[in-house]
């Protein structure tokens, strides 16, 4: 059971890390095309750019409805990413302990 419950917050840190990244070059990428560097009407930037609106918009969108840009800069990205990092770093291990010790793992981790 303590190896089904690792595996479990593996793959869900794992999972948090993939859409850390996925924020973070979907930002990168936006400022490429707001400064002209990289263009959308190139069809390998076009279809990476929506693949990862498509994956961080779902994630984002509530906290650009509360966060208000500031002069055209949107901070929800850096909240996501603060709120992201939380939960790996303080809330997945601490659950992960408490259900190891509530199915009785003892020292095993």
């Amino acid at each position: 059971m303590v190896a089904i419950i690792n595996f479990v917050f593996f793959i869900a840190g794992a999972l948090l890390s993939l859409l850390w990244w996925a924020i973070i070059i979907s930002a990168v990428l936006s400022w490429l095309v707001a400064f002209d560097i990289i263009n959308l009407r190139n069809r390998a930037v076009y279809q990476i750019s929506t693949v990862l609106d498509r994956v961080t918009a779902p994630v984002l969108r509530p906290f650009q409805r509360i966060i208000p840009s500031l002069g055209g800069v949107d901070l929800s990205p850096i909240v996501v990413l603060l709120i992201i990092t939380g939960v790996r770093a303080i809330l997945l291990p601490a659950l992960q302990h408490g259900l190891i010790s509530l199915v009785g793992g003892g020292g095993y981790y």
